[in-house]
């Protein structure tokens, strides 16, 4: 049987993790008195969507038009590794700093805070495989070998598999994480 709260599988969060998020909904979310560490938080997965957003807009036109696996690679490379970096970066800053103090500070939430802890693992997956198909198809393209527009192909079919459960994870951290901060956040910074 499978966990309906797996990252891949799941579609929202229990309604009893919810509560916080009850209490301060997304519509105040841009108030100019929101928790600045809560707002940093919101600006960083903003990023994070626009990456991933504009990654897909360079594999899309790929997808359309494949002659040109070296002006992908030349463009989305570098845009790949910023990607890679900055999250893998906020998911240790988050994990070894936040998410134990998030713990201690609203123990009803620790569950759904282990689930966030948990999904990090899945993204991780996900990041292993970009980095994979991203090393090939820099390789591919660097060596102008023939299967360079083929592993570029691998490279957005891994984009594809990932962006979904990531897009899940940071709607559902944001969930948690940004009435948490702006409720009871006091001291954390």
């Amino acid at each position: 049987m499978s966990d309906p709260l797996a990252l891949s599988a799941r579609t929202g969060l229990p309604g009893d993790w919810l509560y916080l998020r009850d209490q301060f909904p997304r519509t105040r979310w841009n108030e100019p008195s929101l928790h600045p560490v809560a707002a940093h938080w919101l600006q960083m997965h903003a990023g994070f969507r626009s990456h991933a957003d504009h990654m897909t807009a360079l594999t899309a036109a790929f997808r359309a038009d494949p002659s040109d696996p070296h002006g992908l690679h030349r463009a989305l490379i570098p845009a790949l590794q910023a990607f890679l970096q900055h999250l893998d970066g906020h998911h240790r800053i988050e994990s070894g700093r936040y998410f134990p103090a998030f713990r201690t500070l609203e123990p009803k939430i620790a569950e759904g805070v282990d689930l966030l802890d948990r999904d990090h693992d899945a993204v991780h997956a996900h990041l292993e495989a970009l980095l994979n198909t991203g090393r090939a198809f820099h390789m591919a393209a660097s060596a102008h070998a023939p299967d360079a527009a083929d592993a570029a192909h691998r490279l957005a079919d891994a984009l594809d598999a990932a962006l979904p459960d990531l897009s899940r994870h940071l709607d559902d951290e944001e969930d948690i994480v940004i009435p948490l901060i702006a409720l009871k956040g006091q001291g954390i910074g």
